[in-house]
């Protein structure tokens, strides 16, 4: 198999968001949407605020109604004046050709507006305020994504579709028609924006549905037919384990084939559960498939009968957050230690190799053994902590390490 990063991706228009480049060539873009009353400015402007901080290098907001339309302009000014320059997109639905053309302070906050072909508008009235929405968006200068999820399918494509399906001499099952139906509302909708003079250069593609073998299945068909900038991701993925574990497949089989620009994941938090699990969560499957490096990783064992203290567990989940934590100011002040590796192993059956494969790793001590931890920096044996304050020495090794093989040298050096 080649390497996912020999691949060659698949060749789509760059689309510029804002600051950001989406597609092109350009590295997968991390998305995601608040899910805060757009009208409360407080909560709305503190959200985005985190996504960003996450890691987030866009966040779309819902635009669902006049007061939603006042507040966005608000939100982009506090979020500049908080130096925080992350493009903001508008979730429109049913009404946003008005809100664009009543709010002009809107079309200008944003960075991109979000049109969902199935209810932008209904029977003779759709196509109008299709119009109206891209006309915003040439009086704006602003790209769209064109959005299609299998919950707000157009019905009349659809059922066309069926009908000539079931007229066919061999049809097709029902599940392969609907499919078709999103491609093909996603594709036209495009090709109407480009007759309404929007380049191509200026449209994302989207086709949401909830079940992997769909998704990955829309999404080889989207990039076989166009060459359109494409957003990935699983709509209504779930909440914990399934959510993240569908999330993860779906983006991973079709980032492996080279499919996909920006991505997000669509999870639903559990109560109180941070938003910014879903940033970390595509932030993650990147770094996983070695497409970007975000924050340095931390491989630890997953503990055995030769582990039963839980040391080890706390002294991982205390690194590798400790680590995610100063990420905001070691990538300006350490270039490159998103790609440094940290071994936390529980035991001596794995943890001195494990710890010698990694940048810097600790192997601490299982049931029976020395109470002693070997340290190991770059493959070779550098310290040995024993005592109540390993957690503490290691760490500071470990800030030690970075500032010295990523620090920069002083500019009259």
């Amino acid at each position: 198999m080649v390497a996912l990063t020999e691949r060659q991706r698949h060749r789509t228009h760059a689309v510029r968001v804002g600051k950001v480049v989406v597609g092109g060539g350009a590295p997968v873009v991390v998305q995601s949407m608040t899910n805060t009353d757009t009208a409360d400015i407080d909560a709305t402007t503190r959200q985005v605020l985190e996504l960003a901080r996450a890691g987030s290098e866009i966040v779309r907001v819902t635009v669902n109604n006049d007061a939603a339309a006042r507040a966005v302009p608000f939100i982009r000014e506090r979020l500049d004046i908080l130096g925080c320059d992350v493009p903001l997109v508008g979730d429109f639905h049913y009404n946003g050709h008005r809100l664009l053309s009543e709010h002009p302070d809107l079309g200008k906050a944003l960075a991109k507006f979000r049109i969902n072909p199935g209810n932008v508008g209904f029977g003779e009235k759709r196509d109008r305020q299709f119009e109206m929405m891209i006309e915003a968006a040439l009086r704006f200068d602003r790209p769209v994504r064109i959005g299609v999820n299998w919950g707000s399918l157009d019905q009349d494509l659809a059922a066309r579709l069926m009908d000539q399906n079931a007229a066919a001499p061999d049809p097709k099952p029902a599940d392969f028609v609907l499919r078709e139906a999103l491609v093909r509302s996603a594709l036209d909708s495009a090709a109407y924006a480009e007759r309404l003079g929007l380049g191509a250069d200026r449209i994302v593609i989207s086709v949401k549905v909830s079940r992997v073998q769909d998704l990955v299945a829309v999404y080889r068909e989207l990039a076989r037919r166009s060459a359109y900038a494409l957003h990935v991701g699983l709509t209504e993925a779930g909440m914990g384990i399934k959510g993240i574990a569908a999330t993860a497949a779906g983006l991973s089989l079709l980032l492996q084939e080279g499919i996909g620009d920006t991505i997000r994941a669509s999870l639903t938090p559990r109560p109180n559960e941070p938003r910014t699990n879903e940033v970390v969560l595509c932030q993650e499957v990147l770094q996983a498939l070695g497409l970007r490096s975000f924050t340095p990783q931390v491989a630890a064992c997953p503990g055995c009968g030769r582990t039963t203290s839980t040391f080890f567990q706390d002294l991982a989940d205390r690194i590798q957050t400790w680590l995610r934590e100063q990420m905001p100011v070691w990538q300006i002040r350490y270039p490159g230690v998103e790609t440094m590796n940290v071994a936390v192993m529980g035991c001596i059956v794995n943890g001195p190799g494990e710890s010698k494969h990694a940048d810097i790793g600790i192997s601490l001590p299982g049931t029976g053994e020395s109470p002693v931890a070997p340290v190991f920096i770059d493959g070779r044996k550098a310290h040995t902590l024993r005592g109540e304050r390993i957690a503490e020495e290691f760490q500071a090794i470990v800030e030690a390490y970075v500032e010295r093989r990523y620090g920069r040298a002083p500019a009259d050096a």
